[in-house]
């Protein structure tokens, strides 16, 4: 009965028998009473099984061994660990197969320490390690705790070994990417008439995905030596197949396995569907095909796993079925698979793609095991999502958790610290990053420069720069196109020129920077042979936001008509954006007739957009025409469409601050308003008149009365002035363009306070020093 129990797994048979054992005032043999307990053992129930192991009157070598072995086999090494050092605190004499489970404790927990101690026993005690099962328990002991050498030696002074020893060592060299070692055994091997198993071609396999020298060609030779010995429609080993052929791109091969072979099971669909989200081959319609598979594996009644779920909610991503992935969530919540780390940041990167930061939460709560993964998924949702003092607030959280950030987490860091114009936060970043040694990844590097230019320190990105030991063709961007913004307009052609002649090819994000620099400092030859040599010599095509750049030269140099022309002329005449840029030249040079053109027609392209309506409100009311203007305005209230509010933010003590026209909830709204207002009264004296500017202001809301003098802007430099150390430039940042009153009053108090003022609008940056700004006003 007992052993019946055994071996159905189920101890229900073995129960009764016990039952009446004890019923009958039975007393079971020694033999029996270890049969009992290697039942209770084998069932996984080791709390009976150790209740009447302690109640045994005797016990010898297979009491403690059947105790040990169980213990081992439901994974509570502690308690295994413990059976055996009481075994020897009793002085049994222990076996090898004592030895040999105490083996597998140590190589499932990596306990290298333990493993050479029982190595040392089972040598003292002459129990013969040159045997195949002390041997086989060894070699996998050290392969697992990542010395394979010493496994190796173990391996080459046995005296018996059999397919499990050749697969020991073959794994233990896979695990370690010591892909020549890991060969010559092969070959050994084979040579040996040693029988390859499912087991050992299938970790051999999984090494050609390491892309080594050669690793396609080996793969393939594999293919070859499975289909040779009738291998290659085993489960084991044509999943190792499929998975090598999809991890190294042959997705065409990976598909025809994956057809031909006669049962599938979870592992195999979830190597198929993953093969289908490698990085190189990622689109639309390999997303599609792994959504099919997995409803292939519905219909066939395929159990799916956290793998597949995590996968699919990918393709969802990818392909953009966000209704698809909900009811994904609901089935992975029907089967309790939520709180899945994988699964999570799946979930936290569907959410945020939706925008629903709020549910993307709730699944980063749900998730019990957050690892580096689940937290970089929803912080960079955050991100995303603008919300980024929340995404600090995780970073933060992040380092009290305990998973270290990598180098991604850290580069998105920096672009929020960048979006925040955050500098102080982001110099403690890339603090923490140069503690932790990833600072000189390039990904981290790029995202630095970046940070320092967002930031207004144009020097320090252009410090970072020339420390890059091998700037890549982003690097050249970042800071040419941060040159740009900052002014710079020939820093950035000479960096351009520079980056050609270090023969890095120039990308459209590099073009577009080279291309704002001439459009910023009025170079209109410059940029329009730029601008030819894009596709000419680089076989790069224009994009709008190119074309834009153009009109926005031509324009501002009242190039009007040749703008207009250009426009018609490049194929992106159906764009607003390129239209807006002429708009914008348009009240720039106070052309109402082709204004009035230009302005219908990007307000008919894109009726919901306020900036065209607003630029061609300020056009009408630059020139005079007001009843032009009142009438856009209220084509505006009628249609609906609402302007984006003017805001503005500095950080100031680790705190960013943040600002509306007239915003009065600050802490410290009373000394900002009267600090304002005296340098207003001041910088009169010095010659300064708003009455000339009121009309340039760009938002309707701000033109009545004095709330001109209070824009968001002036609020925020204010606060600077008053909180910063005398030697420190004042940092303000603004969503929108900066009006032409503020940018004439900050000229005024950078010269009156005798500070540099840097201000980033939506455009450019503008750094005014005694009464300039770096843009000379050509903005």
């Amino acid at each position: 009965m007992f052993k019946s129990s055994i071996d159905s797994g189920s101890s229900t048979h073995g129960k009764l028998a016990h039952a009446h054992m004890i019923k009958t005032a039975f007393e079971p043999s020694l033999f029996l009473q270890n049969t009992l307990v290697n039942m209770y053992c084998k069932c996984g129930e080791l709390d009976l099984a150790h209740q009447l192991f302690d109640k045994m009157p005797q016990r010898n070598l297979v009491s403690w061994n059947s105790l040990i072995a169980g213990y081992t086999g439901i994974g509570d090494y502690q308690n295994a660990v413990w059976v055996f050092n009481e075994a020897r605190v009793s002085r049994l004499e222990l076996n090898r197969f004592a030895y040999a489970s105490i083996l597998r404790v140590c190589a499932q927990t990596g306990n290298l320490e333990l493993g050479r101690m029982i190595h040392g026993l089972v040598l003292t005690n002459g129990l013969g390690v040159r045997k195949v099962l002390l041997a086989n328990a060894l070699i996998q002991m050290y392969s697992k705790c990542g010395h394979v050498g010493q496994a190796r030696l173990v391996f080459d002074y046995s005296e018996e070994l059999d397919g499990v020893s050749w697969n020991s060592v073959i794994t233990g060299y896979v695990q370690s990417g010591m892909t020549s070692e890991m060969m010559r055994l092969l070959v050994k091997m084979h040579r040996s008439r040693v029988g390859f198993s499912s087991y050992v071609l299938g970790s051999v396999l999984k090494s050609c995905c390491s892309n080594f020298v050669g690793c396609e060609e080996f793969g393939k030779m594999l293919h070859g030596c499975c289909v040779k010995l009738g291998w290659e429609l085993d489960i084991v080993v044509g999943t190792a197949l499929l998975d090598m052929y999809a991890k190294i791109g042959d997705l065409s091969e990976a598909t025809t396995l994956f057809r031909i072979m006669p049962s599938k099971n979870v592992v195999m669909y979830n190597a198929m569907i993953s093969g289908l989200f490698r990085s190189e081959t990622l689109n639309n319609v390999y997303a599609k095909e792994a959504l099919k598979l997995f409803a292939k594996m519905q219909i066939r009644g395929i159990k799916a796993s956290n793998v597949t779920f995590s996968a699919i909610i990918k393709a969802c991503n990818a392909c953009q079925e966000y209704e698809y992935g909900k009811q994904m969530h609901a089935h992975i919540c029907k089967r309790n698979l939520q709180y899945d780390e994988f699964i999570g940041s799946s979930l936290v990167e569907l959410y945020s793609l939706l925008g629903s930061i709020k549910d993307g939460m709730k699944c980063f709560s749900s998730t019990t095991k957050r690892d580096i993964i689940t937290w970089t998924s929803i912080i960079m949702a955050h991100a995303q999502s603008g919300e980024f003092e929340g995404a600090l607030s995780l970073f933060c959280r992040l380092l009290e958790s305990g998973p270290k950030p990598d180098e991604f987490t850290i580069s998105i860091m920096l672009s929020v610290c960048a979006d925040l114009a955050a500098a102080r936060s982001g110099e403690q970043i890339q603090g923490y990053a140069i503690k932790s040694g990833i600072d000189k990844l390039i990904v981290v590097h790029n995202s630095l420069l970046s940070m320092y230019a967002k930031c207004g320190d144009i020097d320090s990105a252009r410090l970072a720069f020339e420390s890059t030991d091998s700037p890549d063709v982003v690097s050249w961007s970042v800071i040419i196109c941060g040159s740009a913004q900052h002014g710079r307009s020939r820093d950035a052609l000479s960096l351009f020129e520079l980056m050609k002649d270090h023969q890095i090819a120039p990308n459209h994000i590099t073009f577009l920077g080279v291309l704002t620099a001439c459009s910023h400092g009025g170079l209109v030859e410059e940029g329009l042979k730029c601008f030819e040599g894009m596709t000419r010599d680089h076989g790069l095509t224009p994009n709008e936001k190119h074309c834009a750049c153009i009109v926005d030269l031509l324009g501002r140099a009242g190039r009007l008509a040749d703008a207009e022309s250009f426009i018609l002329d490049s194929g992106f005449a159906g764009v607003p954006v390129v239209w807006r840029a002429l708009l914008s030249a348009c009240r720039l040079h106070k052309d109402t007739v082709m204004g009035k053109l230009v302005g219908e027609r990007v307000i008919e392209l894109e009726p919901e957009a306020a900036a065209s309506y607003v630029l061609l409100y300020n056009l009408y009311n630059d020139s005079g025409m007001e009843k032009s203007a009142t009438k856009i305005r209220d084509l505006m209230k009628e249609r609906g469409v609402k302007k984006e509010p003017g805001v503005s933010w500095i950080e100031v003590g680790n705190r960013v601050h943040s600002f509306m026209v007239g915003d009065k909830s600050h802490t410290s709204s009373t000394k900002i308003y009267a600090r304002l207002e005296e340098m207003l009264e001041k910088i009169k004296k010095m010659g300064f008149t708003n009455e000339s500017h009121v009309s340039d202001a760009c938002e309707f809301e701000e033109r009545q009365g004095s709330a001109v003098n209070h824009h968001s802007e002036k609020l925020a430099v204010t606060l600077g002035l008053i909180s910063l150390p005398p030697s420190a430039p004042v940092r303000v940042m603004k969503n929108l363009r900066v009006c032409q009153d503020c940018h004439t009053i900050m000229k005024f108090l950078s010269k009156l306070e005798k500070r540099e003022i840097i201000l980033r609008d939506r455009i450019r940056f503008h750094h005014f020093r005694e009464g300039f700004c770096s843009c000379g006003d050509y903005w």
